[in-house]
């Protein structure tokens, strides 16, 4: 297994992330075990989660996958050699269960982090992560920007202050961003830089041979600010596989059970994977 610094941080963390958001919904708590078994058994040491997990997002499933990964760490004795990352919830319809709906401010994160902490069993969370932005932008894969009403959004500057709480408390080690642009990146970076806040380490961003968004403004940001990539999504929901072409759906596979996830399945998304199969 290769290893990569956690962005400005002494922590080394495995070229593998271990993702974990089917756990709960089309994976048993058995089954997220083996695969953790099997993923550090392999020398993978990052293990990513979220609390809104598992996905779909629904409440009978919301934080399942924290209890589970929660479990397996109680019986062993290897957490300080274990980078564990997690991430609170942004406003939206999809996640009215959360909370009556999430907000990126002072009340809920805290009630997100202290909940999350609970389900892992953990003192602290190494990696901490916005899961998406509050304010309305093209994040989930959308290319395009359409400015909405921000009379009630909770700035970024509120949302950083907040989390360089949970780093001076010590329940976080390290803060990062997920679902991001670049200038909501450089806007994080700045602050911390000017308010001497904790700096963000890692954006977490789909990117695929399908999906390379990233590329155009963050990817140079990543590299100038030391400031990496945690890819997800590497096989854009399975698509990359070449198993739905024809329109095969597999029976248990991720489209067969959710007929909404069409990021990856349109016209030339389709032709593309026929060409790289």
């Amino acid at each position: 297994m290769q290893y990569r610094k956690l962005g400005t941080t002494d922590i080394d963390v495995s070229l593998i992330c271990l993702g974990t958001m089917t756990w709960g919904e089309q994976n048993s708590e058995a089954e997220a075990h083996m695969q953790l078994d099997y993923a550090t058994e392999q020398g993978v040491n990052f293990i990513d989660t979220a609390e809104l997990y598992a996905i779909p997002p629904k409440a009978e499933t919301h934080g399942a996958t924290e209890r589970y990964i929660g479990n397996w760490l109680r019986h062993r004795s290897d957490r300080d050699k274990l980078v564990i990352a997690s991430k609170v919830a942004g406003p939206g319809e999809f996640v009215r269960h959360i909370r009556g709906g999430p907000r990126l401010n002072a009340d809920h994160m805290v009630r997100a982090l202290d909940a999350s902490l609970q389900r892992l069993q953990c003192d602290y969370i190494d990696l901490y992560q916005v899961h998406w932005p509050e304010r309305q932008t093209n994040y989930f894969g959308e290319l395009g920007f359409t400015p909405g009403d921000e009379t009630d959004v909770v700035p970024i500057e509120e949302t950083l202050e907040v989390l360089d709480g949970f780093v001076r408390a010590g329940k976080v080690r390290h803060i990062g961003i997920s679902n991001e642009t670049p200038w909501g990146t450089m806007r994080y970076l700045q602050l911390s830089q000017e308010r001497g806040w904790p700096r963000i380490q890692s954006v977490q961003n789909p990117y695929n041979l399908l999906n390379r968004s990233y590329e155009v403004g963050l990817a140079e940001i990543s590299w100038r600010e030391q400031c990496g990539l945690l890819a997800y999504s590497p096989l854009g929901f399975g698509v990359l596989s070449g198993k739905y072409l024809g329109g095969e759906k597999p029976p248990g596979s991720r489209l067969a059970l959710f007929q909404d996830y069409l990021r990856y399945s349109g016209e030339q998304a389709v032709a593309a994977t026929a060409a790289l199969s």
